[in-house]
């Protein structure tokens, strides 16, 4: 065989090579990242982890048990009670079914697998799909054959995705990062093809993922905030018109096959963005953000109109026309949506949406909003624990993609500064920052490697003007003139050898950290707490588990439990018991009537907790143990909550003494002392201390020997180490369970006091 012939054959053998080679790393990458989120599998068990995953698994478990339709239509009547909470319609099913769509496949293949195995392992399957995404992404944004696998790795590993995507953290994160990767990558694909296939494939990941996870708004506002972005930059084509206009005609009717979504896409401000209308008079602050992204899918279709007459009109009648429809369509179209928003067709901005660009707002207007500590602003050392080394490459990757500035390029800086402010404005938000941070850090780190791995030689030229370029530096500093000609600049091997050498050891660290962060902070479920004891073994404290089931076991199966809505989820998955308030948060006047039975005297708290049929009232109480997640730390915002719906009978300032502390001790005012959280929680405390010790180790304080007594509730249950406290409610003197029942019992007492001071009056008379 020729040379000729050989030149082709072997040419095709090296890239087989280099994609075989390149499947089995991505492999590599994925089995990494699945690996890496199994710490809490294996140092606990398979769980369920948090609060919101709890729910996500009782609604997965309904959904196989029952089946699809059945789910749809789901009225969960042991929620809110005795309110109720229509679940099919109030929840993103796009987890649930695709879990039961996973269980369902594997008991056609014959595969004994639990429900549960499939809802713990769901995230750390999904992680392995999202570093093949941001592989696709990245390399749409480079040639370079390594940033692909960098930000794959990236990704796979990165602790400001781990935190959500952990074996157990069942929640709409777990495939939602998955599908927001993907669904970019597709927009991108069909705006650099100007493919109408491409574009209905982004349309149909975007309907998934709005049936995954209310962030779909991000990717709601994001895409048609590029697309503006590129008109104003005179970047307006055929291609942008025909992805654009597919994703959005065909993503919206998708969107709106959602019950939970329905006609949100075409009636509130939130999505308006997309459609071309949205509102700015209701905040001074917006009207900028409003000008950047008005009139997306209108004004394309408004641009290519006008491309159309311009190719058809001369110079002079043209400019009249342009002026002419431009001020028109604007004119009606702000007329219009203000008319809208008026009537009440359209509706205002979401108190969310609100404390992203005001960070004080929820907590003056919406405290239930922001006692969330996911919804508080990350301290700054944040940005580094999440995401380490990635932080400083972020920059450097921005600026190369600005430096080439290519349709895809603007996306990636737009994403980087929007995604930037949101992830400082909230908690939560780190983990639409990842992903961008994951691809603009492996363009920047392949950018270094391709640079300084070179095997190239450099042409004589070149070097011979950098040698003369340095030799006159030097020359110019020091007054003297080198016999030598010296080799500058990354030519010689020693520079080489120290940039390739310093970014693997900095790699490498970036692997250390992401793997101690993942398995010392973001690996511990929360119903499962460990220590060390001081010879360094494990202990395990399970009382959160222990408290679930002996409600279980112990209490019939319709008693109402009473708690703060953060353990409503797991009380519902855990114990199967009906709550009043949960995680959902739909009704804030509930859950502040919750606030108010807990934060007021118990002749206050007795009837609310009669009129909603309480049985049992469930604190959890962190002094004896340390633990800091009480519910004593947590009081205020019931307080602040209940005070928002009864601001005469519930006052923060009443719960602080004259100086302004929050005390739980001996000093703290008598509101604070009659509460029935304070009662429920130190009730008997005393009892565990000698005399004159008795202390709250999370408040650090010394309390008095004496403890609170508790007249309408008793004490059922407390966990081995105090964390979780159960009280019965009493029925007393056969009290009946609604509130004019409770409303007549305490006339009656009244008035029996009333005559007993009345007789005494008469005794001292006579």
């Amino acid at each position: 065989m020729t040379a000729d012939a050989q030149h082709p054959l072997a040419r095709a053998n090296s890239t087989s090579t280099r994609t075989l080679l390149r499947v089995v790393i991505l492999c590599l990458i994925a089995a990494a990242a699945i690996a890496s989120r199994l710490f809490s599998v294996i140092r606990f068990e398979s769980i369920i982890h948090e609060f919101d995953p709890w729910f996500n698994f009782r609604a997965t478990k309904y959904l196989v048990a029952n089946g699809f339709y059945k789910f749809w239509d789901w009225f969960d009547d042991r929620t809110w009670h005795p309110l109720g909470r229509v679940t099919g319609g109030t929840l993103y099913p796009g987890l649930m079914v695709t879990s039961g769509v996973i269980y369902h496949a594997l008991q056609a293949l014959t595969v004994p697998v639990d429900i549960r195995n499939i809802c713990v392992l769901l995230a750390p399957a999904f992680s392995g799909l999202t570093a093949y995404a941001a592989y696709l992404l990245t390399n749409e944004m480079t040639t370079s054959p390594s940033a692909g696998l960098l930000a794959a790795v990236f990704m796979g590993i990165a602790p400001g995705y781990i935190s959500r995507s952990v074996a157990g953290s069942y929640d709409n994160e777990a495939i939602a990062i998955f599908l927001l990767v993907f669904t970019f990558y597709l927009w991108i694909k069909a705006l650099k093809l100007g493919s109408m296939l491409w574009g209905a494939l982004c349309a149909l990941f975007y309907g998934y993922m709005v049936a995954s996870w209310g962030g779909y708004a991000f990717i709601t506002c994001l895409l048609p905030l590029h697309a503006f972005v590129l008109i104003c930059m005179g970047r307006y084509s055929t291609r942008l018109y025909v992805s654009y206009t597919t994703w959005y005609a065909l993503g919206t009717l998708a969107s709106m096959q959602i019950p939970f979504v329905g006609f949100l896409p075409v009636k509130t401000s939130e999505h308006m963005p997309a459609l071309g209308m949205r509102t700015s008079y209701q905040a001074p602050w917006l009207a900028v953000t409003n000008i950047a992204m008005t009139g997306i899918f209108g004004f394309l279709q408004l641009v290519g109109f006008i491309q159309y007459v311009r190719s058809a009109v001369s110079g002079r009648q043209f400019q009249t026309f342009l002026a002419t429809a431009v001020v028109g369509t604007f004119g009606i179209g702000v007329l219009g949506l203000v008319a809208l928003t008026s009537l009440g067709y359209i509706a205002p901005w979401g108190g969310r949406f609100y404390s992203l660009w005001d960070t004080n707002y929820a907590k003056i207007h919406i405290p239930i909003i922001a006692s969330v500590s996911e919804h508080q602003p990350p301290a700054w050392p944040a940005f580094f624990f999440d995401l380490n080394m990635l932080i400083w490459l972020f920059p450097a990757g921005i600026y190369l993609c600005y430096r080439d500035l290519r349709d895809e390029h603007v996306f990636i800086i737009v994403y980087g500064l929007f995604g930037s402010y949101f992830a400082g404005v909230m908690v939560r938000l780190m983990l639409t920052l990842t992903p961008i941070v994951c691809v603009a850090s492996a363009i920047a780190v392949s950018h270094l490697l391709d640079t300084y791995m070179s095997m190239k030689s450099p042409n004589a030229d070149e070097v011979q003007r950098a040698a003369e370029a340095a030799a006159k530096k030097v020359a110019k500093s020091t007054g003297l003139r080198g016999s030598e000609k010296p080799t500058v600049g990354i030519f010689s091997l020693v520079p080489k050898t120290g940039v390739v050498a310093s970014l693997t050891v900095y790699l490498l660290m970036f692997v250390s950290h992401c793997t101690w962060v993942t398995s010392n902070a973001y690996s511990s479920p929360s119903v499962v707490l460990a220590s060390r004891m001081p010879d360094g073994s494990q202990h395990i404290i399970d009382d959160y588990r222990e408290a679930y089931q002996w409600l279980r076991q112990n209490t019939k199966e319709d008693a109402k439990i009473m708690s703060w809505w953060d353990y409503g989820y797991q009380i519902g998955g855990m114990a199967d018991r009906p709550t009043l308030v949960d995680n959902n948060t739909w009704n804030n006047t509930h859950i502040a009537t919750v606030g108010k039975a807990m934060s007021s005297r118990e002749e206050v708290s007795y009837p609310i907790m009669r009129q909603h049929e309480v049985d049992y009232v469930l604190v959890v109480f962190g002094g004896l143990l340390g633990y800091s997640g009480d519910d004593i730390n947590k009081f205020l915002w019931m307080v602040r909550i209940a005070e928002g719906i009864w601001p005469d009978e519930v006052k923060e300032r009443d719960f602080f003494t004259p100086r302004g502390e929050y005390r739980v001790d001996s000093e703290a005012t008598d509101t604070m002392k009659n509460s029935l959280m304070y009662k429920l929680s130190y009730y008997n405390y005393h009892a565990m201390f000698p005399p004159g010790q008795v202390a709250d180790r999370v408040r650090g304080v010394h309390l008095p020997d004496q403890g609170p007594v508790l007249n309408t509730v008793e004490e059922a249950f407390t966990s081995e180490n105090w964390i979780i406290r159960i009280y019965k409610v009493k029925d007393l003197d056969n009290v009946g369970r609604d509130h004019a029942a409770a409303a007549a019992f305490e006339r009656g007492q009244k008035k029996k006091k009333a005559t007993k001071k009345r007789g005494a009056r008469v005794l001292r008379v006579e």
